[in-house]
């Protein structure tokens, strides 16, 4: 006799977060599994690679993968980072357009409405960051975009204080084939917590230096061990930077901004990983690194 499938009524599948540099995709990753596992920040091109995020609910599983934006750029770097976000939308069931209602960028959102063009699967549209204009201007953006193309749903939301959210989510989950769930219960995401360290680490690269210091640094962890009977997890980590006038700016007077970043990103590891953490960081130049193929790869890009 066979025993009732518990997955029977159960939905799953893979959801694509698309969209233009910086409008919002990793802020609502965060915000859709209610964990920081995707680094944000107000300057463009923080995300370089993909980040899987897992959702659990009741009836449905929804697997998200936050890609990096897609824009127009003739560095190597970014080509790589643009190709690996396009790829994402060949492996999964629906596709979530994100787009930027308070600041439009006409140019990157035409480029990614090429992209989707080809797209057989579902796409969702959410214009995120409705809190910044008024409903008027909104109404004419939803107008716009009706005429433009034939979104399966467009959903206003704002990731950031996570207005509508939840009926986005809900629009998703009834588009899902069924099936069990790819991962189990506890999981939040595929990738690993020494990954998750570096990403937070070039987080505060990103919001505490300007100019073109962030995106001319990488981190590596060299170190990640845990001393079991304190608890305590070592962490070294290198930043990678292209020019020796570099080396000063991040290190600053009397070493104050490396501290700063070192400081400001062990206490998110910290509380990512719920544990005390003793954090060393390092400084070194490979010149060029993002524009030579190999460096990029042992950089993992």
């Amino acid at each position: 006799m066979m025993k009732n499938n518990p997955y029977q009524n159960f939905k799953s599948g893979f959801v694509a977060l698309f969209g233009a540099p910086n409008t919002g995709k990793s802020t609502l990753l965060n915000r859709l599994i209610g964990e920081k596992i995707s680094i944000t920040s107000k300057k463009p091109q923080t995300t370089r690679n993909r980040i899987l995020g897992v959702l659990h609910r009741p009836s449905a599983q929804l697997v998200f993968i936050d890609t990096p934006g897609v824009h127009h750029d003739k560095n190597p770097l970014n080509i790589r980072i643009v190709e690996e976000a396009i790829s994402a939308l060949g492996d999964v069931d629906i596709v979530m357009v994100l787009l930027d209602v308070a600041k439009p960028d006409p140019g990157s959102e035409n480029y990614v409405i090429e992209k989707i063009k080809e797209q057989k699967r579902p796409v969702i549209l959410a214009l995120n960051k409705i809190d910044l204009v008024k409903k008027k201007e909104l109404l004419a953006v939803i107008d716009k975009w009706s005429d433009i193309y034939a979104f399966h749903a467009i959903i206003p939301v704002s990731a950031k204080h996570g207005t509508q959210v939840d009926a986005l989510v809900n629009t998703m989950e009834n588009l899902l084939p069924n099936g069990p769930p790819f991962f189990p219960e506890d999981t939040l995401t595929d990738v690993p917590e020494r990954f998750i360290a570096s990403e937070m680490i070039r987080e505060k690269v990103f919001r505490l230096t300007g100019q073109e210091i962030p995106y001319s640094s990488a981190v590596t962890i060299e170190a990640f061990k845990e001393n079991r009977k304190t608890g305590l997890i070592k962490i070294n980590a290198t930043i990678h930077l292209e020019r020796d006038s570099q080396k000063g700016i991040i290190i600053g007077k009397k070493g104050e901004k490396l501290k700063k970043i070192g400081e400001n990103a062990r206490i998110e590891i910290e509380k990512f990983l719920g544990t005390r953490v003793y954090l060393k960081l390092f400084v070194r130049v490979q010149k060029n690194w993002s524009k030579d193929t190999k460096a990029m790869r042992r950089l993992g890009y």
